[in-house]
């Protein structure tokens, strides 16, 4: 197949559509990709590519096309412009492209609108359109602190519903994903399949350190924002003080960090640890530390609907998970046998989340349990061979629409 890609986030910028992008290449296939002027996730733009340098270029196999992007910065008015630049400059970009791509896969995170490309090329071109649907929206901006009564809400609201009816087939990263765009945005349920994220290959069954030690180490990786709720994460390790052996490892960064540190500073947490961000190929060494990884989002009700990829990549890694989260989260740490997960923002309840865990004399069987669980259900191969099917079956539907309308 030739297959265009339509997503605002790519290589170099820390995202898991590269690694999906190289598979298909390594399965045969040719992989153009429309993306934006890298600067996520600090803001600004990265180095070599100012000024219209290396607007395209190839990297393991992707041809690259980047778009016109203001970098989004820190800002409410400079992240609305940062999305609508991308969205607009990358739809008027891709109706340049020849009209010989078999289908088209867009990637969607946050904002809906990264899409958008994709629906200008299959309008003009009659191709199908297959969407992998990371984020909701707008229940993401309900994180965020947007009041869903807000006219802005309503807004996005709008617009995110034309768009969810956009694609031929929308393919999700949580089962529960399905009723929110059925009730909320009236998609329709033939259109939507369950596809889970897997991890990332330096993740593959990470050793857990050997040597002899004095401490329980927990450990959160990945962004640090609103949705994440790590304040819940910092009152549990205020509740539990005493333990003199526990250590609690931050590993990340975001828009909350600073506040984070702020906070531990203020509640003296000597046992509470902040590493910023590290390059993906230094994380294994992290996780190695670890007895338990740690996942928790906010109390939000679409929120809870999400099943971050951090869950597949603690999995991945053998490692035992507790968690403070409603939804998905605890629906799959259940099933798969291997933690605790309180509530939401219920920092007494992550605390004795731990402590059940601390008082577990079979700690190993949690994390044997998690990368058994992960083996079943999200390995990077059924990924690739279910998203493989799903572009061939549109592709073919594709050319029967491109053959429908040559008689007109």
């Amino acid at each position: 197949m030739k297959i265009l890609v339509i997503c605002q986030h790519y290589w170099p910028e820390p995202y898991p559509l590269t690694d999906i992008c190289e598979a298909l290449v390594q399965r045969g296939h040719i992989v153009d990709l429309v993306t934006d002027v890298p600067n996520y996730p600090m803001g600004e733009t990265y180095s070599g590519y100012e000024k219209g340098k290396r607007r395209e270029e190839t990297h393991n196999g992707v041809h690259i096309i980047r778009s016109f992007t203001i970098p989004r910065k820190h800002n409410v008015v400079f992240r609305l412009l940062n999305y609508y630049s991308y969205a607009w400059s990358s739809s008027l970009l891709v109706k340049k492209l020849p009209d010989d791509y078999d289908v088209v896969f867009t990637n969607q995170t946050s904002p809906v609108m990264m899409s958008s490309a994709a629906f200008a090329y299959a309008k003009k071109n009659h191709k199908k359109v297959v969407m992998y649907c990371m984020d909701l929206w707008p229940a993401c901006l309900a994180a965020g602190g947007v009041s869903e009564s807000s006219p802005l809400y309503k807004f996005f609201g709008a617009v995110s519903k034309r768009l969810y009816n956009k694609p031929d087939r929308i393919l999700i990263t949580s089962q529960m994903f399905k009723d929110y765009l059925v009730q909320q945005h009236g998609v329709d349920e033939q259109k939507i399949e369950y596809l889970p994220q897997y991890a990332a290959a330096q993740f593959d069954r990470v050793e857990q350190i050997k040597n002899e030690k004095s401490t329980i180490d927990l450990m959160f990786a990945g962004n640090i924002g609103a949705a994440q709720s790590l304040e819940t994460v910092l009152k549990a390790a205020e509740l539990l003080r005493k333990e003199s052996n526990l250590r609690w490892h931050i590993v990340g960064d975001g828009s909350e960090l600073n506040n984070l540190k702020k906070m531990a500073k203020e509640k003296d947490l000597s046992n509470v640890i902040f590493y910023g961000r590290k390059p993906p190929e230094e994380m294994p060494q992290y996780y190695a530390m670890a007895d338990a990884m740690l996942v928790t989002l906010t109390a939000d009700r679409f929120i809870s609907l999400t099943l971050p990829g951090k869950v597949q990549t603690y999995m991945a890694a053998g490692k035992p998970i507790i968690g403070a989260a409603v939804g998905e989260i605890p629906n799959v740490i259940t099933a798969a046998k291997c933690g605790y997960c309180a509530n939401a923002e219920d920092a007494k309840g992550l605390a004795q989340a731990v402590l059940n865990f601390i008082a577990n004399e079979n700690r190993e069987q949690l994390g044997e349990n998690s990368r058994a669980y992960y083996e079943r259900h999200f390995t990077r191969n059924m990924f690739m061979n279910k998203l493989e099917r799903e572009l061939f079956a549109s592709a073919e539907q594709g050319k029967e629409l491109k053959l429908e309308s040559s008689f007109y």
